[in-house]
């Protein structure tokens, strides 16, 4: 039996958690609908005031001239990384060695588009301006994600992406930005979700991830390649009959949590600080740039789960359903925090990490 399935029950049955926005089920479509006219027309393969009003909305938010709505990010970046090729006729994009197309995708980008991916920089690290001017290969677009997800969500300085997109004009490289959680960054950067954008030459964000919607894409950029990506879209499958259960759930908890970033992010800092006061314990980055951070332990899988387990019988609360092996003796998970963290009486989190940070004392001193 997996020893994951124990720390899963025991985060379910506690009252308060730290992480995301409440449970992903039902209740996300229905709270959408809740006040919608059941009488609307839907959207249908693609066209309709539904999602045609929503493309509108989100390409002005990311102060692009056209936008389109996707079912999934892996589609929209794929097709924004073959249109990109396609014009240049060179089939090679450059991306971080843990950008998503890379590991997350069964080589989607290389096996349906014969596109060869250079990566770019140290893994451990973001993408930096030296690593593009050093570059031996021509390349049709650069992408970079921001933050950084796989190493605790990291972020080159702002000054560094706009070096980077002047050096890819003046080259002739396309810069495309996996936005996922674009609007997480706006606080840190202290620039709006357009001021970034205009940096890149195309763009995609998520409804799913901080917004907390059900599912479903943007990608955004110039109207000649908006178009171009619809028809991609078709060949891919992705012009559904209707989108609208995506396309409502998008634009009702777009309007509910894009405004809240900044809450969000000093709560993660705070969360943060909580974690580095325990021995054995440390985030990446040390103070997190967004919502979003990687908690290490200096202890085994085993014995972090163990001591999970019972700081959640004794306080109700709840860090996280699962933690990942690193090492014999180290492991890590993701905190991404959401509407849930404010609802936490201060007295029961202080609680909470004074008992994480007598049982790390006591296993680390054996």
């Amino acid at each position: 039996m997996s020893t994951n399935i124990p720390l899963l029950e025991a985060f379910k049955q506690t009252k308060y958690q730290l992480v995301g926005h409440g449970n992903r089920n039902l209740q996300v479509l229905k709270e959408a609908f809740e006040h919608m006219d059941g009488e609307q027309e839907s959207d249908m393969y693609g066209t309709g005031n539904l999602i045609e009003e929503f493309q509108s909305k989100m390409a002005a938010f990311l102060g692009k001239e056209s936008a389109v709505f996707f079912p999934s990010g892996t589609m929209a970046q794929q097709i924004a990384l073959r249109i990109w090729c396609d014009r240049k006729e060179l089939k090679k994009v450059a991306y971080h060695p843990l950008c998503h197309l890379e590991i997350h995708e069964e080589d989607g980008i290389k096996e349906l588009h014969n596109i060869e991916p250079i990566l770019l920089a140290d893994k451990n690290r973001v993408i930096e301006l030296e690593d593009i001017v050093g570059m031996t290969e021509d390349v049709s677009c650069i992408l970079l994600e921001l933050p950084q997800r796989e190493i605790g969500g990291q972020l080159p300085s702002y000054e560094t992406l706009e070096a980077i997109s002047v050096y890819c004009r003046e080259k002739g490289i396309k810069l495309h930005l996996d936005g996922a959680r674009l609007y997480e960054i706006t606080p840190y950067y202290q620039k709006t979700a357009a001021e970034i954008c205009s940096l890149f030459d195309s763009v995609y964000v998520s409804f799913y991830k901080g917004i907390g919607g059900v599912a479903g894409a943007i990608l955004a950029g110039e109207r000649d390649f908006t178009e171009e990506s619809r028809v991609w879209k078709k060949r891919h499958g992705g012009d559904l009959i209707s989108l609208y259960p995506y396309i409502v759930s998008a634009d009702y908890y777009f309007n509910k949590r894009s405004q809240n970033m900044a809450e969000y992010y000093e709560g993660s800092k705070e969360l943060a600080t909580l974690f580095n006061e325990c021995e054995g314990v440390s985030t990446l980055p040390l103070e997190p740039v967004s919502n979003m951070f990687h908690v290490h332990f200096q202890l085994s899988k085993e014995t972090i789960e163990s001591i999970l387990v019972k700081i959640y019988e004794e306080t109700g609360i709840g860090f996280t359903h699962y933690v990942r092996e690193t090492g014999e003796e180290s492991c890590y998970y993701e905190v991404s925090i959401g509407d849930r963290y404010a609802t936490i009486p201060k007295e029961n989190l202080k609680i909470a990490f004074q008992k994480l940070s007598e049982k790390m004392k006591e296993e680390v001193s054996q």
